[in-house]
């Protein structure tokens, strides 16, 4: 048990000598939020620095926050990395997470100390990233469609079934574009946004960056995304092009959480401090994750849209994140959207 814990010390100090790897014993039960790609290079690397055995499932926050609520009697998880903020906070807020305050976090933005704070320690910023869309030139150019340059653009008769976008129960992504609109509009402006935008949706995916994956692939012509999922299938060499709207756009703060009466809590908090390491958040861009680290040291990826290239509005994390607000939008979703949906 000491040198376990003597491993979690080494690791928090941002160490990763052979000693740590050595001594370093136990597992962990993670889930990742984010994109496979970048969930099985974090996995990796903290198992070759730490020694400990990450068992790693990689779902998606919406799904992630009914699966520890659905299991919190008997918690299957120890720490949940990445995906949107709100579900985290939510999480927080229903006293499903364990308060956690890193050493790590006077390294960290102010943005990522704020998420701390609004959810009394209980989640954390790990990265952030802006929301809006990418779109295939190729096939706007085989059909003759004009570039969507704004939210109201999108409603165009001539996108007609050539538009993707997750279902915000299942995705933090898109429960973000739905808190966005309803910042931006107000809600029963928003919704009305949301039921004409509908008649131009052919599919509601499961995974937020499922519908410019589907863009890049040619089968839709516009996936309504963060920016940076757009951009890493851009790198991929793939015909996409980003957009942030010209009315402005919302934001993620992607969270790490420690689950509450997690069974491995030493290792939860050995990962906890590790992810929020410059040196860790620097690798991301390896894994063609293009977000805004949380760490002030990172380097950010060149490729990573930048927030002050973009028109962004205030927002209200704290509101948007709470379980009454959340749950909310998402039935009134259900009822006015997901009914009528093509």
């Amino acid at each position: 048990m000491r040198l376990a814990l003597w491993a979690a010390t080494a690791l928090a100090a941002g160490l990763t000598t052979n000693a740590t790897a050595t001594y370093a014993a136990g597992e962990l039960n993670l889930i990742c939020s984010a994109d496979v790609v970048i969930c099985e290079q974090m996995q990796q690397n903290f198992q070759k620095e730490s020694g400990i055995q990450v068992n790693m499932v990689r779902l998606s926050s919406g799904e992630t926050y009914a699966k520890i609520r659905a299991e919190a009697r008997n918690p299957k998880t120890d720490i949940w990395w990445a995906g949107t903020g709100d579900p985290h906070l939510q999480a927080a807020s229903d006293g499903l997470t364990l308060e956690y305050k890193s050493q790590k976090l006077d390294e960290l933005t102010d943005w990522a100390k704020k998420q701390a704070e609004t959810s009394g320690y209980r989640t954390v910023g790990v990265y952030a990233g802006a929301l809006g869309w990418g779109y295939n030139t190729d096939l706007l150019k085989q059909k003759g469609l004009k570039e969507p340059k704004c939210w109201a653009d999108l409603l165009d008769a001539s996108y007609k079934g050539e538009i993707q976008i997750a279902n915000p129960n299942s995705s933090g992504t898109a429960y973000t574009a739905l808190a966005t609109l309803v910042q931006m509009m107000g809600e029963d402006q928003a919704f009305d946004y949301l039921k004409k935008l509908n008649a131009n949706i052919s599919q509601y995916t499961k995974s937020g960056s499922a519908p410019v994956k589907a863009a890049a692939r040619g089968e839709t012509a516009i996936g309504v995304v963060f920016l940076h999922d757009a951009v890493a299938q851009t790198v991929e060499g793939f015909p996409v092009k980003s957009v942030s709207p010209c009315e402005g756009t919302g934001y993620e703060i992607g969270s790490m959480s420690i689950i509450k009466g997690a069974r491995n809590l030493d290792s939860a908090k050995a990962w906890y401090d590790w992810a929020l390491t410059a040196a860790v958040q620097s690798k991301m861009k390896d894994a063609k994750s293009f977000q805004l680290p949380s760490n002030k040291s990172a380097e950010i990826p060149k490729e990573a849209p930048r927030f002050e290239d973009i028109k962004m509005i205030d927002y209200d994390f704290a509101t948007y994140g709470a379980a009454d607000k959340r749950k909310a939008l998402l039935e009134r979703w259900d009822r006015e959207i997901s009914a009528i949906a093509n």
